[in-house]
């Protein structure tokens, strides 16, 4: 081999790639220092060193991220680019191997010497040898290549240079970049063309199994379509001869349709679809399809029914059991078994039931189908999104499947289950569609008995189901689909029906769930009424029954340590294993100071106490809101301001005292938003308190609508109100007086322990809520007093003027 004289070049790193000489190579220049070497060798002669990358993440090579042997080049054609780059063309020409960096930047120069091939005259026959055996090869490989042109075969052939030939083939080779630099820097030509051709050795085997392969595959479906086309010449043969294949998949496809009794329009799709699938290879991706959706028509309960249980009294019995108090809920399912026994092709109900979290919504429909002897099936709506959860989706998807209410009654296997819809005031929409949308034929009694499915695309009667739903709250309902419901309200518990479910109910279950039994732990009346004033503060037993279910877990503990003796828990031990004391009634420290109101609120959750704050300071009678209050809410204040300083005289409030103060009006809990007109009266009666410079009573609160005339309008959540008042110690209530009527929903036992006033004017209000003076007759002429002692339960306040 001999040596050039060294010459200094610029460098162009590659990744992923190795130019052999004689070869051109199409480059993609985008690197800064890629960009300055171009330019350099551009200014000059042309000529560049083309190194491969050891590793091709690297965006800055440096010395020993290059090999030391290159191709050096000249650029053919130069490109710009629009993002600044370059499109290059580069010929190789010789191998070059670098003897020292010169420069860095502002791009890369080395200092080398070009390398000439090889060659040992003593092995001129090997060498000649070994090239007939690599055009072999290659020619080989070029014919079973579908890839590669034929030309190139020709091309190949009529190469004679051994270093040339190997150089060219290494190029084309699919052989790893580490392997085309170990043949770039192989001088030798010997031993060049020997790596060669153990890399086409290789390759051709490769190919060669390739091709067997796929002639074996070809060879499998020209059996496999022959087989069919026997196969259907059978069976034509036996049609002709009246016979058919015994015990065939289509025979009890065809008998589980006969047997599953549907409807005569369904069973004439299903029978089309049979003879469809009977024509089709089972190997074909329509087949399985087919037979799935054959399946699901088989499967569901065109038919089958459970028979209900109509003994009324046994039916109360098992509501009782399972649940306390609910009598409306109770009340409707006995009526509506009642009518099922008078009348059986009856069309199911579709009841929604809507409360708090934690008062037995979703369990109750499981105790509804064991009374009436059904299925149950629950399928949650919570976060719903996509239409085709309801309705499915079609056959041409891959992967179709019906959608869940197809899916539930499938499940069910029977066609009137008790089908509970849980969290449907939760239902999602977006681009797939609007589930609520959907849901209207499904909870529509008129329409569903011929509900559609995009999956089954036949009519499916839901008639005979009973759809229960529920929901925390009905604004988030659509309109239209609240309309098809009935809805039944579940407010929350008194302490007295807590009391008495946690006893019956939760303590059992729990002691039971944590492995213990009534002969190791008691836990009295007293110690769950410690739990259910001091740690839970909601309108259900959700959090009842974790509590109690940490108690069981203590106890738990030590029974598993070997403690033998009973635990009977009073309140200290309760207090012990529970912590702190979570909630306190503290609306006495709260309201002994003027300008302080109880008001009775709703929330999505259940009823809750509302402490509206009032002062005052100097000013030039401007007033501030706080407290995050919606619209509606500040409105109330206005009006409640508007109509003290109207009746400023009859309150004994000096008028001037609005022209020099400011007003500030609070509602704590900032962070929680609030809303709605029944928050006026509250509000009225602490500015009026404030003003008065009298404290309001402790023991009473309030709601209801004022107008600027200051009467008393009606509001809603009544029972949800009155709950609330009970659980923080309240004793008085005042209500408007056309709200008289929602205390038949109230228990009986709040209403002997609390006292209602029912009122229809503002006056009532204030002169029942602030605490008077001693001989003080009223707040000032013309303002009924109140009546001592207060009057009994549902007697108006006017009766007593």
């Amino acid at each position: 081999m001999q040596e050039s004289p060294t010459r200094i070049v610029p460098v162009l790193p590659v990744r992923n790639a190795v130019l052999f000489p004689l070869l051109p190579m199409p480059l993609n220049v985008g690197r800064e220092k890629s960009l300055q070497a171009i330019q350099e060798a551009t200014s000059t002669d042309s000529m560049i060193l083309i190194l491969t990358q050891r590793a091709p993440q690297v965006d800055d090579p440096r010395e020993d991220d290059l090999y030391r042997v290159g191709t050096l080049a000249k650029i053919i054609k130069v490109e710009s680019k629009l993002d600044g780059g370059q499109n290059t063309i580069v010929q190789g020409l010789s191998r070059f191997r670098i003897r020292r960096f010169v420069q860095y930047a502002p791009c890369l120069k080395v200092e080398g010497e070009t390398l000439e091939d090889r060659a040992d005259p003593s092995r001129a026959a090997e060498v000649d040898a070994l090239l007939r055996n690599v055009k072999t090869l290659a020619q080989k490989i070029v014919k079973l290549s579908p890839n590669i042109p034929a030309e190139a075969s020709l091309f190949l052939g009529n190469l004679e240079n051994p270093g040339n030939l190997a150089d060219i083939v290494a190029a084309y080779l699919n052989i790893p970049v580490e392997r085309k630099q170990d043949v770039l820097e192989t001088m030798d030509v010997r031993d060049r063309l020997q790596e060669i051709s153990r890399h086409l050795t290789k390759e051709l085997e490769i190919l060669e199994l390739s091709h067997k392969i796929q002639s074996e595959v070809k060879g499998n479906i020209d059996k496999s379509q022959r087989e069919y086309y026997r196969r259907e010449q059978m069976k034509a043969i036996q049609k002709e001869l009246g016979e058919r294949e015994p015990g065939s998949e289509v025979d009890e496809l065809r008998e589980a349709i006969a047997k599953a009794k549907m409807p005569e329009q369904v069973e004439k799709v299903a029978f089309k679809e049979l003879d469809r699938l009977e024509r089709m290879n089972s190997s074909s991706p329509e087949y399985s399809v087919a037979r799935t959706y054959l399946d699901w028509l088989i499967e569901l309960p065109w038919a089958k029914e459970t028979d209900d249980r109509l003994d009324l009294e046994q039916a109360e019995k098992i509501l009782n059991e399972d649940h306390y108090d609910l009598e409306k809920v109770k009340k409707r399912i006995l009526e509506y078994l009642a009518v099922r026994k008078l009348k059986k092709d009856m069309k199911g109900p579709i009841l929604c039931f809507a409360g708090p979290p934690g008062v037995g919504k979703t369990s109750l429909g499981k105790s509804i189908a064991r009374a009436l002897g059904r299925e149950f099936v629950r399928i949650s709506l919570g976060g719903i999104r996509d239409e085709a959860e309801i309705r499915g989706h079609r056959r041409t998807y891959v992967g179709a499947l019906p959608g869940r209410i197809i899916q539930g009654m499938k499940k069910a296997s029977t066609s009137n289950p008790v089908f509970m819809l849980d969290e449907i005031d939760k239902v999602g929409t977006d681009f797939r569609g609007d589930p609520s949308s959907a849901l209207l034929e499904v909870l529509d009694p008129e329409q569903n008995d011929s509900f559609s499915d995009h999956y089954l695309d036949v009519p499916f009667d839901l008639s005979k189901v009973m759809f229960i739903t529920t929901a925390n709250i009905l604004d988030t309902i659509p309109a239209p689909l609240r309309d098809r419901m009935e809805v039944l309200s579940i407010p929350g518990y008194t302490e007295y029906e807590k009391l008495f479910i946690g006893t019956k109910y939760l303590v059992p279950e729990q002691i039971d769930e944590h492995g213990l039994t009534a002969e190791q732990i008691e836990i009295p009346d007293a110690a769950i009424r410690k739990v259910i004033r001091s740690y839970t503060k909601e309108a259900g037993v959700r959090n009842l029954k974790r509590e109690i279910a940490s108690v069981c877990r203590s106890v738990a503990k030590e029974v598993a340590l070997g403690r033998t003796d009973k635990r009977v828990l009073d309140e200290n031990e309760v207090t012990r294993i529970l912590g702190p004391i979570k909630f306190f009634q503290d609306v006495a420290e709260r309201t002994a100071v003027p300008g302080v109101a109880t008001g009775l609120a709703w929330t999505p959750v259940g009823g809750d106490l509302l402490f509206i704050e009032a002062t005052r300071m100097k000013g030039k009678g401007k007033v501030h809101l706080t407290g995050q209050l919606g619209e509606v809410m500040k409105e109330s204040a206005y009006a409640a301001l508007s109509f003290i300083r109207s009746n400023a005289a009859r309150l004994g409030i000096d008028d001037e005292i609005f022209e020099r103060t400011d007003f500030h009006i609070h509602v704590p809990a900032g962070s929680i938003p609030k809303d709605g007109p029944s928050a006026g009266v509250t509000i009225l009666t602490a500015i009026t308190s404030l003003l008065v410079d009298r404290p309001i009573d402790h023991e009473t609160a309030m709601t209801g609508e004022i107008t600027l005339r200051g009467a008393v309008l009606p509001i809603g959540g009544i029972k949800e109100k009155v709950l609330a008042a009970h659980r923080a110690g309240i004793r008085r209530v005042i209500i408007p007086e056309k709200n008289e009527k929602d205390l038949e929903d109230v228990p009986d036992e709040l209403k002997k322990e609390l006292r209602f006033y029912f009122v229809d004017r503002m006056e009532q209000v204030l002169d029942l809520a602030i605490l008077k003076e001693p001989g003080t007759p009223g707040l000032q002429a013309g303002i009924p007093p109140r009546a001592e002692p207060p009057p009994p339960p549902g007697l108006p306040v006017s009766a007593l003027a």
